[in-house]
């Protein structure tokens, strides 16, 4: 029954990894115009994504289900826990209104069983931790200076926006849309079914092909509204300036994957994009919100889920429930102390503004 449970959990947690990042994979090309219409755009995606998890996703699957505790923890009742606490923590944060990395939630997870244990492959965390930060910032710095490079020769090639040259040029679009898609099922497939070929539940080419399916279905059933989101936003950029952060955030992500790095797509797609517009507008450009909004996908993606599994390992395996209570006590400490501090800030402002601004 539980190996069941952990089957389904698995193949929903797939369908609702498609249905948000790797949908919004396609949104230059759709976005742009260089793909009009949505379902076409969505079965592109699909085919990439399926692709992607086959031809390349295995590497990534044994760093989720082998390199960050020792498989002889995983078995299908913790398999089960990690993937329900990624779930649960991709539903808080869609409540809350955060954007989560499917990548980080997982690997926080599976750190979680790993603390839980005190079995924790430390060096290989600390080695995925480095590549989150730096695998931004990266993309950050190509998409800056190719944005400088095109400000400098903007009359020049305005000929790729002309006539036939605009085909070719959605062509490209539509080109590194399949790539950065390809990307993601190549490093996302290992999100749903890493712990289950890590527990040894599954073997690992049937994981990647059935997880792989289950992501494309996802992106093309359900994706239909993120893409639509997605592409709205991509739209204010030229498809040329897309074209450069599709591939920037694709080619990353495939290099990452190649050596088995779960790394945060749409992180690195977000830092191209503000490398993007930094380069056209200056660092102004860069608003509070957003360097927050980012900070919080990084940080708490990867906490929250690890702190979700750590305390069901405690209530459901180990029956500590005095751990439990000293987890959640910590918790609502930690909700108070932010809600307090929140509401500090809003009568210092309520009281300058009444003050008159003084």
């Amino acid at each position: 029954m539980i190996l069941i449970l952990a089957g389904i959990m698995s193949l929903f947690f797939a369908m609702n990894i498609g249905a948000s990042g790797a949908a919004a994979s396609m949104g230059v090309a759709y976005g742009s115009g260089a793909i009009p219409n949505k379902r076409i755009a969505l079965l592109i995606c699909a085919i990439a994504i399926f692709l992607g998890a086959v031809i390349g996703g295995s590497e990534v699957v044994k760093t989720i289900g082998e390199g960050l505790i020792p498989s002889s923890l995983l078995n299908a009742e913790i398999v089960l826990i990690i993937l329900s606490s990624a779930a649960i923590a991709l539903f808080i944060a869609n409540l809350m209104g955060i954007p989560l990395s499917t990548s980080e939630i997982t690997v926080g997870s599976v750190v979680g069983v790993g603390v839980a244990y005190k079995s924790l492959f430390a060096g290989h965390i600390l080695w995925i931790v480095l590549f989150w930060l730096l695998v931004p910032l990266v993309a950050f710095g190509i998409a800056f200076f190719a944005g400088k490079l095109m400000n400098k020769y903007e009359q020049k090639l305005k000929w790729l926006q002309v006539g036939k040259n605009e085909k070719y040029l959605s062509v490209f679009v539509i080109i590194v849309g399949f790539l950065e898609a390809f990307s993601a099922g190549m490093n996302n497939v290992a999100n749903a079914i890493g712990p289950l070929v890590g527990a040894e539940l599954i073997p690992i080419k049937t994981g990647i092909i059935v997880g792989g399916f289950f992501i494309a279905i996802g992106a093309f059933l359900l994706g239909g509204r993120v893409l639509q989101t997605n592409g709205k936003k991509i739209v204010r950029f030229s498809k040329l300036e897309g074209g450069v952060i599709s591939g920037t955030g694709s080619t990353l992500v495939i290099i990452s994957s190649i050596y088995g790095l779960p790394v945060p797509l749409t992180q690195v797609t977000s830092t191209a994009i503000m490398g993007i517009g930094v380069a056209k507008n200056g660092i102004g450009m860069l608003k509070k919100q957003v360097i927050n909004r980012i900070l919080k996908v990084w940080v708490v993606s990867p906490v929250l889920s690890l702190v979700i599994s750590y305390g069901l390992v405690q209530l459901f395996i180990e029956s500590d429930f005095f751990n439990v209570f000293i987890l959640l006590s910590v918790v609502v400490a930690t909700l108070g102390l932010i809600s307090l501090v929140k509401s500090i800030r809003e009568d210092s402002r309520s009281v300058y503004e009444e003050g008159g601004g003084i």
